[in-house]
This record gives C-alpha cells, structure tokens and sequence, in this order.
C-alpha cells in the first residue's frame, strides 16, 4: 500500500493531467453515478483511483468562487507574478480568510478548496510556472489537512 505521500503526488499528477488536456470533461466524466470508479472487465477492484480523487478535488476546486485578482494579499500578489516559491504561504492565508467567512465549512475542506483552485488560476495565467510539486508539498506539509484525509478514510474516501 502506497504512502500518504506517495498516493498525494498520484493524484495530484493526475490533476495535472486533467489540467493540462484539452477535454476538460475527462477526468470528471471518469465516475460512475454511484461514485466508484470504472472498472474493465477482469480487472480486480481497486480502492484508490486517484483519476477519480483528482476529479473530486477538482470539483471541490470549482466551489471556490473567491476572486484572485480582488482579494488583498502579499503572498497572493507574488504568486499571481509567478513566484510560486509563495505558493504555500498564498493558500494558508486564503483559507484562513475564506474559513473565517464561511464557518460552516471546516478548514481543512477550505484548505483543498482553494489550493486546487488557486493552482487552476495560476495555471492558466502563467502556465510555464506551474508544476505538480508545489500542490503536493502544500498538502503534505499541511498536517491539519493530512489529519483529515486520514480520519474520512484515505483519499479514497475523500467526498463519499
């Protein structure tokens, strides 16, 4: 069984992946109504699909409706430019404020919410800066947010 880590840089590549392609409705059109992944004939089930968890985290992405380019923030201004190195400080700082605004949302949820929406912002304004490592090293130096995924069950879990 692959480590928390392990399984974090699986499925954010597949984020990436799902990102980068041109069929945005790929990677969301991956589970069945029932939420499980899809499975070929044969093929023995499999719990942990992280094309399935990228897309649950893309869509907990898409419930961020915070305005980047309005909300005031110095590590946000510096990530906006392309210093991704304040990526990590961009997304503490976002949740902590949408957390504050929205508190019937736990942080951790938050925390997934934005950093997945903040990294398809970037992406699509200075593409070339973005890389699968900065989403990975925020969630996993982010104990809270390990915590978390851990007691829904695993990422598989996540959103069930």
């Amino acid at each position: 069984m692959a480590t928390f880590e392990e399984q974090t840089a699986c499925v954010v590549e597949a984020l990436f992946s799902d990102l980068l392609s041109e069929d945005e409705s790929e990677c969301r059109s991956l589970e069945t109504d029932s939420g499980e992944p899809m499975q070929s004939a044969g093929e023995p089930p499999t719990r942990f699909d992280p094309v399935v968890v990228a897309s649950r985290l893309r869509q907990m992405g898409d419930q961020c409706n915070m305005d980047f380019e309005r909300v005031s923030s110095e590590a946000l201004a510096e990530v906006l430019k392309g210093k991704m190195e304040k990526f990590g400080a961009a997304v503490e700082s976002l949740s902590r404020s949408w957390s504050d605004q929205n508190p019937e949302m736990v942080y951790e949820r938050v925390f997934l919410c934005v950093s997945v929406r903040l990294l398809m912002h970037v992406a699509k304004k200075v593409p070339a800066m973005v890389h699968p490592n900065q989403l990975i090293k925020v969630i996993n130096g982010n104990s809270r947010v390990r915590n978390y995924i851990e007691t829904c069950g695993g990422w598989e879990n996540l959103d069930n």
